[in-house]
């Protein structure tokens, strides 16, 4: 079963996705900070892709460097980041370079559509 790491700090927002991630028979871990993702990106822990909100409460470009944890850490890891906004204009430099942006909150089915990249 691949196992997901979602990174949100919307606690509702975190339910639906793993929620509908795990319905969708993936394996979830979640973190709502930089530094709980970080830990588990530095674990043992088996990590297929990871989902993270590009701007958290206590850090606006906390996806971006959990972007860049993952790359130092776990190469060849695909991100998937979600953003509030609409346009992510001028952003996608600073993404992984294996990596999609979804706009949020998004529907359950953008989620199972991004499959290809677990």
């Amino acid at each position: 079963m691949p196992t997901v790491l979602i990174v949100e700090d919307e606690a509702q927002v975190l339910i639906l996705a793993e929620s509908v991630l795990q319905r969708a028979g993936y394996e979830t871990l979640s973190a709502a900070t930089v530094a709980e993702a970080q830990a588990v990106i530095n674990s043992d822990a088996k990590l297929d892709l990871v989902v993270t909100d590009i701007s958290l409460n206590n850090h606006p470009e906390g996806g971006i460097t959990i972007g860049k944890l993952v790359e130092q850490s776990r190469d060849g890891v695909p991100m998937l980041y979600a953003s509030g906004r609409e346009q992510t204009d001028g952003m996608q430099s600073l993404f992984a370079q294996n990596s999609r942006c979804l706009a949020s909150p998004t529907r359950a089915a953008a989620y199972r559509s991004r499959r290809e990249l677990a």
